[in-house]
């Protein structure tokens, strides 16, 4: 069976990941989740991540989840841009999650990148999540 939201599903192992106070969580690898995962780990929202080959061809994240005095670091992850509805924004209209104390993560031309660094490049894409 073939999955529409990869992205969706990966968040959502994350979060229930996190409310199951887990350390590490699985995902199927791709390369766009990849970039997303950098994302999350440049910022600070996650540990580590590492790839590794479960069977031959088919290949599996292992996510460390970060926690601070037994609180997870991520309090609240959704997404925003669905397979059903694309969200685009300018580099003018770049949403700001809770005035700046979260991020957003960003498609662009130049590659998956946070609403910050997309600021800083002067580049706008498609809104894929917020994290806070």
């Amino acid at each position: 069976m073939s999955m529409s939201d990869t992205l969706g599903d990966m968040l959502t192992r994350i979060r229930n990941g996190q409310s199951a106070k887990k350390f590490v969580v699985d995902a199927p690898a791709s390369r766009f989740r990849g970039t997303v995962l950098d994302v999350l780990k440049r910022e600070g929202y996650i540990r580590n991540y590492t790839q590794i080959e479960k069977r031959p061809g088919i290949n599996e994240f292992k996510i460390e989840l970060k926690y601070y005095d037994g609180k997870p670091v991520i309090s609240e992850i959704k997404r925003v841009s669905t397979p059903g509805r694309r969200i685009y924004s300018g580099i003018k209209d770049l949403p700001k999650v809770y005035n700046g104390l979260g991020i957003s993560i960003i498609s662009t031309p130049r590659g998956v990148m946070s609403d910050n660094e997309a600021r800083a490049a002067q580049i706008g894409g498609e809104v894929l999540c917020q994290v806070f």
